[in-house]
Order: C-alpha cells, then sequence, then structure tokens
C-alpha cells in the first residue's frame, strides 16, 4: 500500500514505515505525531483511487524524528571578462519524518 502526498508544495510518494525529508513543518517537535491530509492518489496493491484534487477522509500519520537542515547548497555567478565572481551558499531547513500509518 502506498500513497502520493503533498506537503510543502511538494509530492512524495509514502508506504508504511519510509523515512522522509520534507520542507520544515512548523510547530512539529521530534517524536512528535503529524498528520498528512493532502493524499492526492491512494492504493492497496490492486485497488488505486485517484483524488480529485485530494482523497476524501484519507491521511497520512507519520512520527517527525528530527528537525535539521539540509546540505548545503552552493550558489555561484560569474560574468565573463568582467572579474566578477560570487560565491553563496545556503542550507534549507527540513523535517525528517517516518511514515508509521496510512489510513484510507
Amino acid at each position: 500500500m502506498y500513497a502520493i502526498v503533498k506537503t510543502g508544495g511538494k509530492q512524495y510518494k509514502v508506504e508504511e514505515g519510509v523515512n522522509l525529508v520534507v520542507e520544515k513543518i512548523d510547530g512539529a517537535e521530534a517524536g512528535q505525531d503529524v498528520v498528512l491530509e493532502e493524499v492526492l492518489l491512494l492504493t492497496d496493491g490492486e485497488k488505486v483511487t485517484i483524488g480529485r484534487p485530494v482523497v476524501e477522509g484519507a491521511k497520512v500519520v507519520a512520527k517527525v524524528i528530527a528537525q535539521k537542515r539540509a546540505s548545503k547548497v552552493l550558489v555561484f555567478k560569474k560574468k565573463p571578462k568582467k572579474g566578477y565572481k560570487k560565491l553563496q551558499g545556503h542550507r534549507q531547513y527540513v523535517t525528517e519524518l517516518k511514515v508509521v500509518k496510512i489510513n484510507a
């Protein structure tokens, strides 16, 4: 059984017991349960339910493992023949989840 959920403006394929790294969920602390209610697709192997736009009554329960920062992304800007170079780094805040249960 798996589901497609939407969180943080992105879509993720989730299964029970799988770890997932998503955009930061505000107010979620380590050990706390989070309910993802925007389920776009739900399947149990044979039967596929597609939401228009979401599947009614379906939700995914996940446990927060950690609030952390992702690895660094380097942003390098250069203008040829002008002597202009600029290097910046950016680390995005993310939430690591473990999917506990998919409710149909």
